[in-house]
């Protein structure tokens, strides 16, 4: 069965995200130390915990366009009697690296106003305080600090963000259900009052 449209099209989309990640992740991983493509494989199944896991026929293509464009460099060793080619970043890879970056930042801190104005504007949710910044699927590549306690701090913004959420939207709730039992009662008010003879 041939899935309908919109799924394929947004199927498509995402591995089109996906791949351009994939290549961030990839040029990211390697400004950290040289490596060759299993261990680059590994190492973003291993950030993203499993939820990319990346097959030879995702990564090596990205990795010859990586080299093609002269922001890799590929050399081959010999490492227990096999052939690997490892590949490091060269000087322009960490330009275009620290340019790509900066671009990301901004685009997930529109990202981030966007969702703010559609909270407002569609679901009618003030926020007291701007929600926490949507995570940059870059993190998993980014991030080298000790995991655990930015877990737990990462962890105790968002509980403080998702109870001040959850109050404004009891409150919101509220405000809802009152306007609809006012306008039940109204409306049986209406029906009951004895029609003009």
């Amino acid at each position: 069965m041939k899935p309908e449209p919109q799924n394929e099209d947004t199927q498509n989309w995402i591995k089109v995200a996906q791949t351009g990640y994939i290549r961030m992740g990839i040029i990211i991983l390697l400004n950290k130390k040289p490596s060759h493509g299993y261990e680059i494989m590994k190492e973003i199944e291993n950030r993203t915990k499993g939820f990319w896991a990346p097959t030879p026929g995702g990564v090596y293509p990205i990795l010859r366009d990586l080299e093609k464009s002269g922001y890799i460099k590929g050399d081959w060793h010999t490492q227990k009697n096999r052939q690997l080619k490892i590949y490091k970043i060269t000087p322009s890879g960490e330009i275009i690296l620290k340019q790509a970056i900066i671009k990301q930042s901004e685009i997930f801190t529109n990202m981030s106003n966007l969702f703010t104005e559609f909270a407002r504007d569609v679901l009618n949710i003030e926020t007291a305080t701007p929600p926490p910044n949507i995570p940059s699927p870059l993190n998993a590549f980014l991030d080298d600090r000790n995991k655990n306690n930015e877990t737990l701090q990462t962890l105790e913004t968002q509980r403080k963000h998702f109870t001040k959420s959850i109050i404004t939207m009891r409150q919101r709730l509220n405000e809802v259900n009152q306007k609809i039992a006012e306008i039940k009662k109204q409306q049986t008010s209406e029906t009951e009052e004895p029609s003009p003879t």
